[in-house]
């Protein structure tokens, strides 16, 4: 088998932000490890988690703080206690949010640093594995630690608001703020430390029990990212620090305005210079971290669309050429055997070059089942038109509603094709017959969001684009999977030989 072609199988997509928990969000505690077990026990290959960055406003796992560090909220609270940095009566006597099926991140927000710094008074910074870590992570920790710190002492404004010696990152402020912010970075490299620590445990239990962890890394980082602060030179940016052009999409089939993502875009002649070294640099953090990394917006490598920083829809944009070549090139080089699957859905037809890129990377590419039934019998994303099986199918994504939602208030009218294709006859049979259309399909790899193994409706959607609000906040809360429904997803996992 080619290196690059992951194992015929079935996974879960689920964040770890939405496992079950006491203290209102998921993290990377017992829940996770339960979570494994299931898997296991549902004849699972992979997990698919959502990007595991530091979020800032808006909570979106793709607008992260840093394109190498962890999310403090997800570092497990019991596990502080079993090393003796908590105690379970302090972490109770915090408000953790009161709805098991959503994340209240204002609560979370105000309350998880406060217990998390009662740990770090406690711990030890002469510590052998925290001087390691340290040492091994300082490429990026001692920039990311003083601009948390930073962000923290004024009040949470963006970098470019700051004080203009420190915008602009010069060399005497730097040192000056090092000193005085000097335990508050070192609370910055703790929380660090005890995410990444607890992840290698996760990730070493998923692979001892034969699950393996796909991660998603975004293709852009958050206009005020520690990134951005550190590595003016490699965005297209004002003096000022600010963008003069963000990311953005298109007017497409998620959105008839198109959308403005905010993120500064990559002077990709600049990175050209130095071989791409950021870019390698994160391809090996993202290997460290995950079996399989999932390249999130793989076309905009080879098309991107900016719009006015100021603008208010997608609609008044302009294409640029990406890297290409060059970029997967020097990303392959430090590869290894880690996987990569990339998101390459563009609009209908496709962009130009995206599938050449991508045949020439050998790198799985994705189709999405509920994409599939617009009663055009060519439709790329209907299993009788793969290809080959170099792919990974889902029902539906992070993006889309859940397929209980999306077909909720579809007539039988429009529904008369998929109904004929799925051989079913109700609306009621759609979301399983998705399921077993994926996992029959010829696809080696067959993703289902656990919103939708759990049949849930639009209230467990994950994220709706170009929205603000209620996104990122589903938990699984004390639902389950019956003992009749894990057995049909098993049953199905033998059957299609996943």
């Amino acid at each position: 088998m080619g290196s690059k072609e992951l194992t015929r199988g079935a996974g879960v997509l689920l964040a770890i932000t939405s496992l079950p928990s006491s203290y209102g969000i998921g993290t990377l505690g017992e829940a996770a490890f339960q979570f494994v077990d299931l898997l296991v026990d549902l004849k699972q290959r992979y997990w698919q988690v959502l990007p595991i960055g530091p979020t800032s406003f808006g909570n979106s796992p793709y607008q992260s703080y840093s394109a190498f560090a962890g999310n403090p909220y997800l570092i497990d609270l019991d596990d502080l206690v079993k090393d003796g940095l908590l105690q379970e009566t302090e972490i109770r006597s915090f408000n953790w949010g009161t709805d098991d099926a959503d994340i209240d991140y204002a609560t979370i927000y105000e309350n998880r640093y406060k217990i998390l710094r009662m740990a770090f008074s406690r711990f030890s910074v002469e510590g052998e594995d925290f001087l390691a870590f340290a040492e091994k992570s300082d490429s990026w920790l001692s920039d990311y630690s003083l601009y948390t710190a930073l962000k923290r002492h004024f009040g949470d404004i963006e970098w470019q608001s700051w004080d203009v010696p420190l915008r602009d990152r010069d060399p005497e402020a730097v040192k000056e703020y090092q000193e005085i912010l000097h335990n508050d970075i070192l609370f910055c490299k703790f929380c660090q430390y005890e995410f990444f620590k607890q992840w290698m445990q996760l990730k070493q239990y998923a692979n001892s029990r034969g699950v393996q962890i796909i991660g998603d890394m975004p293709l852009y980082v958050a206009s005020d990212s520690v990134d951005v602060w550190a590595h003016r030179e490699m965005f297209l940016l004002g003096p000022d620090g600010r963008p003069n052009v963000v990311a953005g999409a298109a007017p497409d089939a998620f959105s008839e305005s198109g959308q403005v993502w905010g993120s500064p875009v990559y002077d990709w002649s600049v990175m050209e210079e130095d071989g791409f070294a950021w870019w390698k640099a994160r391809m090996l953090e993202n290997m460290e971290l995950f079996d399989v990394i999932r390249l999130d917006h793989f076309s905009g490598l080879v098309r991107y669309y900016t719009v006015s920083a100021d603008a208010e829809d997608g609609r008044n944009g302009k294409w640029s050429k990406g890297p290409g070549r060059k970029l997967t090139d020097a990303m392959t080089e430090v590869l290894g055997d880690t996987r990569v699957i990339v998101e390459d859905i563009g609009p209908k037809g496709g962009l130009p070059g995206v599938k050449k890129l991508k045949t020439k990377t050998g790198w799985p590419g994705i189709k999405i089942l509920m994409f599939a039934f617009d009663d055009d019998t060519a439709n790329e994303h209907l299993p009788h038109n793969y290809q080959d099986t170099n792919m990974v199918v889902y029902a539906g994504t992070h993006d889309n509603e859940t397929i209980v939602g999306y077909f909720r208030d579809k007539s039988d009218y429009e529904l008369a094709y998929l109904y004929e294709y799925l051989n079913i006859h109700y609306k009621e049979e759609i979301p399983d017959a998705l399921i077993r259309a994926a996992y029959a399909s010829i696809a080696d790899v067959a993703i289902i969001q656990m919103q939708d193994l759990m049949k849930l409706g639009n209230e467990a959607r994950m994220n709706a684009p170009s929205t603000v609000g209620r996104n990122w906040r589903w938990r699984i809360g004390k639902d389950t999977l019956s003992e009749e429904r894990r057995a049909w997803i098993r049953t199905l996992a033998a059957v299609y030989r996943r």
